[in-house]
C-alpha cells in the first residue's frame, strides 16, 4: 500500500484511498503539520506508524464509511490512539480488543464550582495536600473501600449508579454522566476471577501513568453562549479528573487479547496486525466480550463518581461552603452500541471520546440545543478544553472527537530528556503546583513530551467536528 499520498479534502481532513485490502478509505483530521508528521514516519521506514494502523483498521469486517483517525493521533496497539471504527453486526461487523484497550472506560469527570482563580491562589499549597491525602493515587494504590466478589459484580453492572446509592455521589450527577453512569449489558461472569482480585481494593483510586487531579481555572472563553448554557464563566475555578477501570480494566484487556487471538482463528478473518485479534459481533464470544467491555466501563464509571465524592470532601474542608456541581463525566477507550444513519452500529473509540450534536437522545437535556460538552485534557503545564460536540461529527465521525493532545515522546523517552524534580520546579515557577506519587511518573508527563494541544484542538475547531467553548490553564495537579 502506498502510505504517503494522502488526498486533501480540506485544509482540516485528509484521506487515505482504498487500496489493497481496504474496505473503506481512511480519513485523517488535521492540518498540514500534522499530516507531514504522520507520512513522515512512513518515509523513515518506523514499523510503528499511525499510517499503517488507519489502513490495517480499514481492512476489518464490516467497517462502515472510513477508518478514521482524529488530530491527537498516535501509534496506539492495533488501532491508533485517536482512532473510530464503526462496525455494522449486519455485515459481519467485529469487535476489536485493539480499538478499545487495556484502560477500558479512561475518561474525564469536570466538576464546577463557584469559586475564583485567586481564591486558590491565596494558599494553593494547603488545598494540594488535603487533596493528595484525601485521594488514593500512584501505582497500585488502593482505597478505604473493600470490596468482596458479590460486591464487586455489583460496581461492574450498577456503575456510577452503584456509587451513588452506596452515598458516594448525588443522584443530579447521573443526569451528567454517559449513559447516566450505567451500561446495561454488562456481565460480571465474563470478568475473570484475576481482574477481579485486582480490583478489589481499587474503587476510588487515581492510579498512575497519565492519570491526573487537577485544579483548574477558566482562562480564555471563546463561545459566551455555550459556556453561559455549561455554567462556565472566565477565571471560574474547575476540578478535572482523569482516570479509568484502573487494574480490572487491563486484566480484562489481557484475558480476551489471547481469547480473541483463537476466536480470529477459529472464524477465519484475516487482520494485518496480531493487535486487532476480534470476534464477530453477533458470534457468542463477540458477546462476551463486548459483556466485559461493558463491565469494565461501569468499573471506571463507578471509580470517577466515587473520586468526584472524595474531591467534594477535600474541597469542603478548606472551603466550607463552596458548591461542586457535575458539569460531564465522558469516557474514552470504549466499544459502545449507538444508532447512526438509521443503523445500530458499534463504535470503537481508542483515545477519542463521544461528541454529541445537538438534539441526540444521549445530551443531558440542559445542553441539548448546544450539544454535549467534550472534556479534552492537556497537559499539567499547558491547557485543558471544554469543546461541544456538531452535527457536522455525526455526519463525519459517528460523533467523535479527540481526547487530550496526544503523545510526542514516549514514556522512557520523557524519561531521559526530562527530571521529576526539575518539572516540578520549573512548573510552580509558572504558577502551576505539583504533587506526586512518583518522581519518574511526572518525568513521564512532562509538558514537553505531548504535541501541541492548542494545535490538536484547532484542528478539530476549524474541520467544524468540535467548538471550543473554554480553554482551562492548571493551578494544582495531582500525580500519581
Amino acid at each position: 500500500m502506498d502510505l504517503t499520498t494522502l488526498e486533501n479534502v480540506t485544509d482540516y481532513e485528509w484521506e487515505l484511498p482504498q487500496q489493497g485490502d481496504m474496505r473503506v478509505p481512511g480519513k485523517i483530521f488535521g492540518n498540514r503539520k500534522i499530516i507531514d508528521h504522520l507520512v513522515d514516519d512512513v518515509k523513515k521506514g518506523k514499523e510503528w506508524n499511525a499510517l499503517a494502523q488507519v489502513a490495517n483498521v480499514a481492512c476489518l469486517p464490516g467497517i462502515q464509511k472510513a477508518s478514521i483517525a482524529l488530530s491527537d493521533v498516535h501509534p496506539g496497539y492495533g488501532f491508533p490512539i485517536g482512532g473510530v471504527a464503526a462496525f455494522d453486526p449486519e455485515e459481519d461487523g467485529i469487535i476489536c480488543m485493539g480499538g478499545i484497550g487495556f484502560d477500558i472506560n479512561c475518561g474525564v469527570v469536570t466538576i464546577k464550582t463557584d469559586l475564583e482563580r485567586q481564591d486558590i491562589e491565596k494558599n494553593p499549597k494547603e488545598l494540594m495536600d488535603v487533596l493528595f491525602r484525601t485521594v488514593p493515587a500512584g501505582l497500585g494504590s488502593t482505597g478505604e473501600i473493600r470490596l468482596a466478589t458479590k460486591q464487586l459484580d455489583e460496581v461492574l453492572t450498577g456503575g456510577a449508579q452503584w456509587a451513588v446509592e452506596k452515598g458516594y455521589g448525588r443522584e443530579e450527577d447521573l443526569e451528567y454522566i454517559e449513559e447516566k453512569g450505567k451500561m446495561p449489558d454488562a456481565n460480571p461472569d465474563a470478568v475473570s476471577p484475576k481482574a477481579k482480585e485486582r480490583q478489589f481494593k481499587q474503587v476510588g483510586t487515581l492510579g498512575s501513568g497519565n492519570h491526573y487531579l487537577e485544579v483548574q481555572y477558566v482562562a480564555e472563553v471563546y463561545d459566551e453562549e455555550a459556556a453561559k448554557v455549561y455554567g462556565l464563566r472566565k477565571n471560574g475555578v474547575v476540578v478535572s479528573i482523569h482516570t479509568g477501570s484502573r487494574a480490572l480494566g487491563h486484566q480484562i484487556g489481557t484475558d480476551y487479547l489471547q481469547d480473541l487471538a483463537r476466536t480470529t482463528k477459529k472464524y477465519n478473518i484475516k487482520i494485518r496486525d496480531k493487535d486487532l485479534v476480534c470476534a464477530p459481533i453477533s458470534s457468542p464470544e463477540g458477546r462476551r466480550y463486548y459483556s466485559a467491555v461493558c463491565a469494565g466501563i461501569n468499573c471506571a464509571f463507578a471509580n470517577r463518581e466515587v473520586i468526584t465524592h472524595l474531591v467534594r470532601e477535600a474541597f469542603h474542608s478548606v472551603f466550607p461552603n463552596t458548591t461542586l456541581d457535575l458539569l460531564y463525566h465522558i469516557g474514552h477507550n470504549t466499544c459502545k452500541k449507538e444508532e447512526h444513519d438509521g443503523k445500530e452500529v458499534y463504535v470503537h473509540r481508542k483515545g477519542s471520546t463521544r461528541n454529541f450534536g445537538p438534539g441526540r437522545k444521549e445530551v443531558p437535556a440542559a445542553y441539548k440545543e448546544i450539544g454535549q460538552p467534550v472534556l479534552v485534557g492537556g497537559t499539567m503545564g499547558t491547557c485543558s478544553y471544554v469543546l461541544h460536540g456538531t452535527k457536522a461529527a455525526m455526519e463525519r465521525s459517528f460523533g467523535s472527537a479527540i481526547h487530550g493532545a496526544g503523545r510526542e515522546m514516549s514514556r522512557n523517552q520523557a524519561k531521559k530528556v526530562y527530571w521529576g524534580s526539575n518539572v516540578v520546579k520549573d512548573l510552580e515557577r509558572k504558577g502551576v503546583h505539583v504533587k506526586g506519587h512518583s518522581m519518574a511518573g511526572i518525568a513521564e508527563e512532562a509538558p514537553g513530551a505531548y504535541k501541541d494541544i492548542v494545535n490538536v484542538v484547532d484542528c478539530m475547531h476549524n474541520a467544524g467536528i468540535s467548538r471550543k467553548v473554554v480553554m482551562l490553564k492548571p493551578l494544582i495537579n495531582i500525580k500519581g
